[in-house]
C-alpha cells in the first residue's frame, strides 16, 4: 500500500468544486480544506507507485481548477493507536 499526501493550490473561486471532484477519484480517501500556503490536502492510498503516478499525472492533471500540487510519500504511519499498541506489548 502506498500512502501519499498531496498539497494542492486551486483557483480561489473553485476550491469547493475541486475538493468535491477529488473525493470522487478512486484512491483518494480524504480531502481537507486547510489554511496556510495550500488550499486543499488530499490523502491518497493506492496499491502501487504506478497507481499513484496515474492518479497525479493523468486524473488530477486533467482536472480544471488545480493550479499546483506537491506530492509527499509517507514512509511510516504513527498514530495514537499504534503507540498504544506498542506499550501494551511491552516495547
Amino acid at each position: 500500500m502506498v500512502t501519499s499526501i498531496i498539497l494542492i493550490n486551486a483557483e480561489r473561486n473553485r476550491i469547493n468544486e475541486v475538493a468535491e471532484k477529488l473525493q470522487e477519484i478512486n484512491g483518494i480517501s480524504e480531502v481537507y480544506s486547510v489554511s496556510g500556503k495550500y488550499d486543499l490536502v488530499a490523502i491518497v492510498r493506492v496499491k502501487t507507485n504506478e497507481d499513484l503516478a496515474d492518479l497525479v499525472t493523468k486524473q488530477m492533471l486533467a482536472m480544471d481548477g488545480i493550479i499546483k500540487t506537491e506530492t509527499m510519500l509517507a514512509f511510516q504511519a504513527y498514530s495514537r493507536h499504534d503507540l498504544e499498541a506498542m506499550f501494551t506489548v511491552g516495547m
